[in-house]
């Protein structure tokens, strides 16, 4: 339920950039890394890969990523649009801080720390 409601503030402020939270995961995750490939981005965002296949399906069909040499890379267009929307992004992290505050960022990290413990993320 907290994931529906965290997501729900994404889409909020993504809207209008017609992509969606879990496809601007990947764009992030293309963008920093090398050798990127389905399993590396379903590996580090937990996700399904045929989730991760799908999404990738439709940022390629989008012109935001393409394949080179068994690797998935950023087109300019790709980096065009996270440069546009970046502000929008740090808004909804800034809504989420301020919803959940100090208090909540503190749990939210110790989940996570746990989880990653046992091997679960």
């Amino acid at each position: 339920m907290c994931n529906r409601m965290i997501a729900n503030i994404f889409r909020k402020h993504l809207k209008s950039f017609e992509i969606t939270d879990s496809q601007l995961s990947i764009l992030f995750f293309v963008t920093k890394s090398k050798n990127v490939n389905q399993k590396s981005i379903s590996d580090f965002l937990v996700s399904e890969k045929s989730t991760v296949n799908r999404n990738i399906k439709r940022l390629t069909n989008k012109g935001l990523i393409s394949f080179e040499k068994h690797s998935l890379t950023t087109t300019e267009k790709g980096k065009q649009l996270l440069e546009s929307i970046v502000p929008s992004w740090e808004n909804a992290m800034k809504e989420v801080k301020e919803i959940i505050g100090k208090e909540g960022e503190d749990a939210l990290n110790a989940i996570h720390s746990t989880l990653k413990n046992h091997n679960i993320c």
